[in-house]
């Protein structure tokens, strides 16, 4: 989704004329083929201890409440209706389009007529239906973090849901316009971007640390249960002549985003949001609902502490927020280039790649039906990210990524080799050995994606910033995701078909520099609360050894600064005494 990266094309290049679908072709005659290969479905352009904290000998603790670890983290992601409808909102939108430009109507009513009696859908047209989605989610982005800090994250998320409804309803009331249904995209776009921002932004803020990344990461989850979910409601309707065929499968968006819209609404707002608005108590019982834990705990106050001397930080300098401070602020020009290197690096990973090669790869081992590959695709990719959860919880940010990365390294280079110089591309069912190693390392890289670089990014990029700072930062980065969203599916079918399979080095060279990246520059953050994670980059903790980082000093800082905050209060209580 990720940020949904959004391939959807058509073409194969070397296919054999049996089995190529130049422009997504729709012959207009009544019976249909189940065999083409197909537009490739996109991958998807995220409680117990309040806080991880450290007792008064510097040792770091995970858990204030271990006993409640089941109960809180079950509070997080199951209370009703928890937004959790909002990241399948996003695959679903992102799952649907490669599916409908196969459908016959679809095809009839926006594609061109040609001499044979075919339809088809030109580059520059069928881009421009694809490609409007990333555009308007580019900058949807780069509004969102603004309305989130006027008005709210949980308002922000409501409006956002309500331009994905305006969007439905332009896309599935387009009669035989394709301007209209693209520009339906578009406004869809601007409610994906906005909400790839603000979610995982509420997440973080609203999540005790020991499951923050578990709970974060569950966005990515539920964009590829969307995408799958798409893609099965298309295999299900593909058949039938009429405009159902796109207008049901569209029609699920709108559900996802009323259900969304409206249930936000009862949900608190984030904890630092509303500290950082003055509503104190509003903050400290939001804690305490979402941790289980009394209002006045220990564990609440801890993190209750942890944001005010942040904020405390923050503004000292008395002065309004100017976009320039997250170059200047301190160590900020580090963490925004950090996340928008991360966040185009989900893309570079380059899981569209075997999305876009996986038809004829799978025609070598007999599997040539369109719906059938987008399904066992998603499927894995569904399957390796709900066992993703559990590694993240388990293994924490660093080594997930940079595992991640090298192993899909590994498979680009097998996957560009064996598909350049031993797949048959007229006749991939001629070399079904080179099709079944094909296959196997396909399914090998969408999986290292699912568990890593997939559901990640999104967790460290809610935990790089402060949070004066933290929408402005996230709604840039995630606009990086959506940009190169846009580039790698606007260009990869020139690319192939010029180098073809080669084109899965250039990828494999993104995954080892992502690497080293991680190794220098990526810190751990698995258990830490928020405010933890942005002492370790002011105070210039090293990457490498960031997993290993005691808090005691950063504890015994917070303790001195609230007890004397405690005593002012006593002073200034002592003296309006007195002088009554």
């Amino acid at each position: 989704m990720a940020c949904p990266p959004i391939i959807a094309t058509a073409t194969r290049p070397k296919m054999a004329p049996s089995m190529a679908f130049p422009t997504a072709r729709l012959t207009a005659m009544p019976s249909r083929s189940r065999k083409s290969p197909c537009l490739l479905a996109p991958w998807a352009p995220s409680p117990v201890s309040v806080a991880s904290s450290s007792d008064t000998s510097g040792k770091k603790t995970t858990s204030l409440l271990a006993n409640d670890e089941l109960h809180s983290a079950w509070r997080q992601l199951c209370a009703p209706p928890r937004g959790r409808n909002l990241e399948a909102n996003n695959g679903t939108r992102s799952g649907q389009i490669s599916g409908f430009f196969l459908m016959r109507d679809y095809a009839e009513r926006f594609g061109e007529l040609q001499s044979d009696g075919s339809y088809t859908f030109s580059a520059a047209r069928q881009g421009t239906i694809v490609g409007l989605l990333s555009v308007g989610a580019l900058f949807g982005a780069l509004v969102a973090g603004k309305m989130a800090d006027t008005v709210g994250r949980r308002i922000t998320i409501s409006a956002s849901a309500f331009f994905t409804c305006i969007g439905t309803i332009i896309e599935i009331s387009s009669s035989h316009h394709w301007v209209q249904f693209a520009v339906g995209r578009l406004v869809s776009g601007l409610s994906i971007g906005s909400l790839s921002v603000v979610v995982p932004m509420y997440q973080g803020e609203s999540t005790p640390a020991v499951i923050r990344g578990v709970i974060i990461s569950s966005y990515q989850l539920l964009i590829t249960l969307g995408i799958w979910t798409a893609e099965m409601v298309n295999w299900g309707t593909e058949s039938k002549a009429s405009s159902a065929a796109w207008r049901i499968p569209n029609g699920l968006s709108f559900a996802w985003a009323l259900i969304l819209g409206v249930g936000i609404l009862f949900l608190p707002e984030s904890p630092r949001y509303a500290y950082g608005k003055g509503r104190v108590d509003e903050a400290r019982d939001t804690i305490a609902r979402l941790s289980g834990l009394p209002p006045h705990s220990d564990g609440v106050n801890h993190q209750i502490d942890d944001i005010h001397q942040k904020l405390e930080q923050e503004n000292e300098s008395q002065k309004a927020f100017q976009f320039s401070e997250i170059f200047t602020g301190p160590r900020m020009m580090y963490r925004t280039t950090l996340g928008i290197v991360l966040q185009a690096g989900q893309q570079l990973t380059g899981a569209n790649f075997f999305f876009y090669f996986g038809t004829t790869v799978f025609a070598a081992t007999g599997i040539s039906n369109s719906y059938t590959t987008q399904i066992i695709l998603g499927s894995v990719n569904v399957f390796c990210t709900v066992i993703g959860l559990w590694i993240i919880k388990r293994f924490g940010r660093r080594p997930i990524l940079m595992i991640g990365a090298a192993w899909m390294m590994m498979c680009f280079l097998v996957y560009a080799f064996v598909g350049h110089f031993a797949l048959d591309n007229e006749d991939p069912m001629r070399t079904p050995k080179a099709g079944s190693a094909l296959v196997t390392f396909s399914c090998l890289a969408i999986a290292a994606f699912a568990v890593s670089w997939g559901p990640l990014v999104w967790t460290v990029n809610a935990e790089l910033y402060p949070l004066r700072y933290r929408s402005t930062c996230m709604g840039l980065a995630t606009a990086s995701n959506w940009l190169w969203n846009f580039l790698i599916s606007f260009f990869t079918r020139f690319i192939t078909d010029a180098i073809d399979y080669l084109y899965g080095l250039v990828f494999a060279g993104c995954c080892a520099a992502l690497v080293v990246i991680v190794f220098f520059f990526v810190i751990e953050s698995k258990d830490r609360t928020l405010e933890e994670i942005d002492t370790m980059y002011v105070r210039h903790v090293s990457a490498i050894r960031s997993g290993h980082w005691d808090t005691q000093d950063y504890r015994q800082e917070v303790r001195r600064r609230s007890e004397a905050r405690s005593e002012a209060a006593r002073s200034d209580g002592r003296a309006d005494n007195n002088e009554a």
